[in-house]
């Protein structure tokens, strides 16, 4: 059965977690490598829980799991985050390229124009 100051860990732990992300909300839209982490924490933090309550300690359980799945949801969510800054900047690219052959079409379809002209 779990003792009063585990479920006040558990508790308090669980406060923790909400807390950081609500705030993180207020900020603006979270960006990849914050969701990675939140969600990192959140999972760690129950799984962490789940373990820790098998050995009489659920409130240390889910502080160790959290820790843990915040830095490695972080880091996943930074790998994320920078295939989608790469990802963004090829298309720009492309978009540049697009409009660069656009724009060669048209000179060409203007010059075979001027040529039938004279």
């Amino acid at each position: 059965m779990l003792s009063h100051n585990s479920i006040l860990k558990s508790t308090g732990i669980t406060v923790l977690a909400g807390a950081l992300l609500l705030t993180g909300c207020a900020g603006g839209p979270l960006t990849t490598r914050e969701k990675g982490a939140g969600i990192g924490a959140l999972g760690g933090a129950a799984a962490g829980g789940i373990v820790g309550a098998a050995v009489g300690h659920p409130g240390a359980g889910a502080a160790v799991g959290g820790a843990l799945g915040l830095g490695a949801g972080a880091l996943v969510g930074d790998q994320l985050q920078g295939q989608q800054n790469t990802n963004a900047q090829q298309q720009q690219q492309i978009n540049r390229n697009q409009a660069e052959i656009n724009r060669n079409q048209q000179d060409i379809q203007r010059l075979q124009r001027q040529r039938g002209e004279y």
